[in-house]
């Protein structure tokens, strides 16, 4: 048995092989840059108006309206002591020009301008290269291009970028007593619920899983579903079988099917019947089959392994400190993760905290992480993980 600390620096001790591929802005969301971006040129490329109003040159309250500036306008314009331009936000300000005056703080008389406040000089001017200079590094590999880094991406004209490719993942359920929702359900039996909860968690995270398979508690056929799924994926996903009772042949199929096993069983709670394995570029985690216990182990465990397999620079969920809500007393002996909500800068703890409970993981928002059992005071800070 290994420590969470343990078992989360042997997926980070991995050596992986990264495979890039070109990919259009539009298609790149979620991804993380395999490339440098710097700026070919200084932004803003120009001075330009932050809103709608009058450019002037000069001091003084009143200024003779000489033109218009629009937005796009690329015309050379320029401004003498004492005259004025209405301009629109992102218009290009003219040589000399003062400041920008919002035109609410004005007033117009035929072709007079009527400033309405003190005017500082380069107020409302955005100053070229004021955000980046050319030449500057924008984005180094490893970059997430999340919403905000696309529009800057394509803020510079860039069309396509070089991005590391996500692993192909494959997920395969175990267990005699589950049935998929929908079917007649039989005293003893469980509609699966796991793979929709892992699958949606991958995908959450930017993953997604290119096929699901369901086998039955028999040795053979987990021996072959195995196989099967390793000729087709670079990352493969277990949920049950995986823990010491008759029936629980994932173990003895992964060695059969030649995955060496890196770790299995971390001191944790819930999730300790967890398996880690390679083969070759090829990396198996076995879950264990409750359905609180294997989300928790994927977040925790599992995902760090598929950002490291996508050129990630982060390395799991974020995690906080925050204030207890409510006073905790912990009595397990393990490390646990605990099912909570965060609100209004606080976590509670929630209640059904079995591993076997997932109703409460999906009313709460972020897993609290206790090592020390004690009673933990209300406002005392704890490690909150944010999912």
């Amino acid at each position: 048995m290994v420590s969470i600390e343990e078992a989360l620096q042997i997926v980070d001790s991995q050596e992986v092989k990264l495979n890039t591929r070109e990919l259009a802005l539009a298609l790149a969301q979620g991804c993380y840059l395999a490339q440098s971006i710097s700026a070919p040129f200084d932004m803003p490329s120009f001075d330009n108006s932050a809103m709608d109003g009058y450019a002037i040159c000069g001091a003084g309250q009143a200024f003779e309206i000489v033109g218009e500036i629009a937005a796009g306008d690329i015309a050379e314009k320029a401004l003498k002591a004492g005259q004025a331009m209405r301009i629109f936000t992102g218009g290009k300000v003219p040589t000399n020009a003062t400041a920008v005056v919002m035109q609410e703080k004005t007033a117009v008389e035929r072709i007079t301008l009527h400033v309405q406040e003190e005017v500082r000089p380069g107020q409302n001017i955005r100053r070229r290269g004021v955000e980046l200079k050319t030449g500057q590094a924008v984005f180094e590999p490893g970059q997430l291009l999340n919403p905000a880094a696309l529009g800057m991406i394509a803020s510079l004209g860039v069309e396509q970028v070089k991005v590391y490719q996500k692993p192909s993942i494959r997920l395969i359920t175990t267990g005699n007593e589950l049935i998929a929702p929908g079917q007649p359900r039989r005293e003893g039996q469980i509609y699966e619920s796991n793979s929709f909860a892992l699958m949606a968690a991958m995908h959450d995270q930017g993953f997604y899983c290119e096929g699901k398979t369901h086998i039955r508690d028999d040795y053979e056929a987990t021996e072959q579903g195995i196989a099967d799924a390793l000729a087709n994926c670079e990352v493969l996903i277990l949920s049950g079988g995986i823990s010491v009772g008759d029936y629980d042949y994932v173990k003895p199929a992964l060695e059969a099917n030649g995955v060496e096993e890196l770790y299995y069983k971390v001191l944790q709670k819930p999730g300790k019947p967890l398996y880690f394995g390679r083969k070759g570029n090829q990396f198996v985690f076995a879950l264990p089959g409750n359905p609180a216990s294997s989300l928790t182990c994927f977040y925790i465990h599992v995902l760090p392994l598929l950002q490291k397999l996508s050129g990630a620079q982060e390395s799991g969920l974020p995690r906080i400190s925050l204030p207890l809500a409510e006073g905790y007393e912990f009595r397990f002996k393990r490390p646990t993760f605990l099912k909570a909500h965060i609100r209004s800068g606080e976590v509670r703890i929630l209640d059904g905290q079995g591993s076997n409970m997932i109703h409460s993981m999906a009313l709460g928002n972020a897993l609290v992480f206790l090592e020390e059992p004690g009673k933990y005071e209300v406002g005392e800070a704890v490690i909150c993980i944010l999912f």
